[in-house]
């Protein structure tokens, strides 16, 4: 069997309530499209019906795989759900979709070929819906941090939406080092160092008041990240 065109890696934990709706999303898109399409759903840590709803739908759709991931960290079940993909292109999308599934296309040949592409809220002709004003103004003030101290040229970071082709993956997540929400700074950064061009493509992106991320909470974790990455890069962990 030859290597899936694209490969799609969805983190989840505890998303027995979305995941549902996500996977039959996420099938319905891989039936229309004319290329090979891989699945992978990782559930990590989760103390729901995660893994089993995922493992139900993997045995109606032969094209989606299911990985179990005991410990805890969206970067640790990323990682882990990359390294395993087999697709030319790897695209990695949060439980959710607050990002139409649609908009993947715009991420890969015949549309763009580059090695990384990241979807922004930021970049000209990106839209917001039903966003509160202070949901924005504290991710601003974060992506200031970033760009001050690690990514001084990216508008967005944190979108949950990723593509990384094969080679980018491979030389990216092996070097990998935060398990946590921060765990996409550092490959950007990485990125970065290695000279792998990134390119922002502007989405059209839904707030979900559901959203796990707990802005104080997370927001001092991401900065202490941030200095993290400062360390590792003197230290010479991403040579």
């Amino acid at each position: 069997m030859t290597d899936p065109f694209l490969s799609l890696i969805i983190p989840a934990r505890n998303e027995a309530r979305r995941l549902p709706r996500t996977l039959e999303q996420v099938a319905d898109f891989v039936a229309r499209q004319p290329f090979s399409v891989e699945t992978l759903i990782v559930i990590n840590a989760s103390t729901d019906r995660s893994l089993g709803i995922a493992t139900e739908f993997a045995r109606r759709h032969p094209n989606l795989s299911v990985i179990s991931e005991e410990l805890p960290g969206k970067g640790r079940a990323v990682r882990k759900g990359m390294l395993a993909a087999q697709g030319s292109y790897r695209f990695f999308a949060d439980a959710d979709f607050s990002m139409p599934v649609d908009e993947i296309l715009r991420f890969i040949p015949p549309v763009l070929d580059v090695p990384i592409a990241i979807a922004s809220r930021e970049a000209p002709g990106a839209i917001r819906y039903q966003e509160p004003a202070y949901r924005h103004f504290t991710g601003r003030v974060f992506n200031s941090l970033i760009r001050s101290l690690v990514l001084p040229t990216l508008s967005d970071t944190q979108c949950g939406f990723k593509m990384f082709r094969a080679d980018a993956a491979d030389a990216l997540f092996r070097r990998q080092t935060l398990m946590g929400w921060s765990f996409d700074v550092e490959l950007l950064y990485i990125a970065n160092r290695m000279r792998f061009p990134i390119v922002e493509i502007p989405i059209p992106w839904t707030y979900n008041p559901e959203s796990k991320v707990n802005i104080w909470r997370d927001s001092w974790r991401m900065f202490l990240d941030l200095l993290t990455i400062r360390r590792n890069e003197r230290l010479g962990f991403y040579a």
